[in-house]
C-alpha cells in the first residue's frame, strides 16, 4: 500500500532525511517512532502529498504521490497532530464539507457520514458545535474526516495526545480495529501505544532509518540472544549444571526466588526455542517448576539503543 524509496529532502543545506526505505502492507498497523527532529514529519507530510521530496518517490495504492499527485492523494486519509476543525459548525455538517471537498456525491456522502458518525461513536454529538466537544471528541471527529471517503491509507500523528486515559484507550482499540480495513501509519512519541497497537516499527533518527521490524525481533537482534527466565525450586547447583547441558544455552545466571526457589535467567541462541526442553528437563528431575517465561526487551530499550550514540553516554 505505501512504498517509500530512498526518501530525501532538504532545506536549503539541512538534511531532514536521506535515502528512507520503508513499506507498509495493506491491513497492516505500522509505528513511525523517532525523538524530536528525527525526520518523523517531514517523511509524513512527502507521503501525504503536502509537500514534495528533493530525491526518492513514494506510492500510494500504486500511485506515484509526485506523477500522479491527485489519485495518490484520494487513496490518504490524514490526521496531523494538530486536527484542523472549524469550531463554529456541528460534527455532520463538517464531515457533510469535508466530504464536499474530497468531491464525494451527495448520496454517497449522506450514506458515510452515517457510518463514520456511528463507528466513532458520535451519534450524540452529531449536531453538536465542534467548539462545545472535548478534545478526546474532536480527535474522533478528525479520525472520521480522515476515512470518510474511505482510503486505502491513514496517516495518524500523535493521535493520543492530550486526551484522558478513558479515552486513549478507546482511541486504541479504535485504530487497532481501523487497521483491519486500512493500511495505517501512526507516529506517536508513546511507546506502549505501539507495542500495544502496531506489527511493526519503523525507527528513524537524524533523519534516517534505523531499524524496521517486528518490536519482537528487534530485541534479538540487539541483544544477539534470545533470553529465558525460569524460576525453579530444587537445589541450586544441580539445577544450574542441568540448564547448562540443554543445547542453545550460552549463559545461565542465577539469584533466589521466594518459598526457597531460585530464578535462572538463560541467555539463548537466537532461534533456539528451548522452552519445551526445559521444562522437560526439570519435571523429569522431580524439581518444582514455578514459572517459564521469555524475555524481551522492552520498546523503550530498544527505542534508547537504537537513537542513542554510546559516545553520548559515555562521561567527559
Amino acid at each position: 500500500m505505501i512504498e517509500v524509496q530512498n526518501l530525501t529532502k532538504y532545506y536549503g543545506d539541512f538534511i531532514a532525511i536521506e535515502n528512507v526505505s520503508f513499506e507498509a502492507k495493506r491491513g497492516e498497523v505500522v509505528g513511525f517512532l523517532g525523538p524530536n527532529a528525527a525526520g518523523k514529519t517531514t517523511t509524513m507530510r512527502i507521503i501525504t502529498g503536502f509537500m514534495p521530496p528533493s530525491a526518492g518517490t513514494v506510492r500510494v495504492a500504486g500511485y506515484d504521490i509526485q506523477t500522479h499527485s491527485i489519485e495518490a492523494r484520494r487513496q490518504v486519509g490524514y490526521l496531523p497532530e494538530t486536527t484542523p476543525l472549524y469550531t463554529d459548525i456541528s460534527v455532520r455538517d463538517y464531515l457533510d464539507f469535508m466530504g464536499g471537498l474530497r468531491g464525494m456525491a451527495p448520496a454517497r456522502r449522506r450514506t458515510r457520514i452515517d457510518y463514520v458518525i456511528q463507528r466513532m461513536r458520535l451519534e450524540e454529538y452529531a449536531h453538536t458545535l465542534i467548539g462545545r466537544l472535548s478534545k478526546g471528541y474532536r480527535q474522533r471527529v478528525g479520525i472520521a474526516q480522515a476515512v470518510l471517503h474511505e482510503p486505502e491509507v491513514l496517516i495518524l500523528d500523535e493521535p493520543t495526545i492530550g486526551i484522558d486515559p478513558v479515552q486513549v484507550v478507546e482511541t486504541r482499540e479504535l485504530i487497532k480495529s481501523l487497521g483491519k480495513e486500512h493500511t495505517v501509519v501512526l507516529s506517536t512519541h508513546i511507546l506502549p501505544e505501539v507495542s500495544q497497537i502496531c506489527e511493526r516499527v519503523v525507527v528513524i533518527n537524524e533523519g534516517h532509518i534505523v531499524a524496521v521490524d517486528r518490536p519482537e525481533n528487534l530485541s534479538v537482534r540487539l541483544r544477539g540472544t534470545e533470553q529465558v527466565k525460569v524460576e525453579v525450586r530444587g537445589p541450586a547447583r544441580d539445577v544450574s549444571a542441568r540448564i547448562r547441558r540443554i543445547q542453545g544455552v550460552r549463559e545461565v545466571t542465577q539469584r533466589d526466588g521466594a518459598s526457597g526457589a531460585s530464578v535462572y535467567t538463560l541467555e539463548c541462541d537466537p532461534g533456539s526455542n528451548i522452552r519445551e526442553e526445559l521444562a522437560s528437563a526439570i519435571v523429569q528431575q522431580g524439581w518444582g517448576l514455578l514459572g517459564l517465561q521469555a524475555v524481551t526487551m522492552s520498546l523503550e530499550d530498544i527505542f534508547l539503543k537504537l537513537t542513542t550514540h554510546e559516545d553520548e553516554a559515555k562521561p567527559q
